[in-house]
């Protein structure tokens, strides 16, 4: 494996990894918004939102530090990052953000193959 392949290999796991972060982060939201806090407010069970809510906590942290650790590589544009960034604190906004990602995944892959 050449030096650009291994690179590539890298950027291509570091999206996989930023992408399944952005996913955890997403789902995390969605049930502590839709599950948790509907269950402490309807139901009285504020203990939904105290065990939810540090588990969304430390997946936001984790999905902010992979974010930060992969657009630190470089080839990403403002806009791309601000997309990124927002979709953290909107519902089903991970969605959003696994698409862009498995977009720039595929644009690698493809990138690789026509060099290989």
């Amino acid at each position: 494996m050449s030096r650009s392949e291994g690179i590539r290999a890298a950027e291509l796991a570091q999206l996989r990894r930023l992408r399944l972060a952005a996913l955890v982060e997403g789902v995390t939201l969605v049930v502590l918004v839709l599950v948790a806090v509907p269950a402490k407010h309807l139901f009285g069970l504020p203990a939904a939102t105290k065990v939810i809510g540090p588990v969304h906590g430390l997946a936001f942290v984790a999905y902010a530090w992979m974010l930060l650790a992969t657009v630190s590589g470089g080839s990403w544009r403002r806009g791309e990052i601000l997309r990124l960034v927002v979709a953290a604190f909107v519902p089903f906004g991970a969605l959003l953000s696994a698409g862009l990602l498995q977009r720039k995944e595929a644009t690698l892959v493809a990138a690789s193959r026509v060099q290989a």
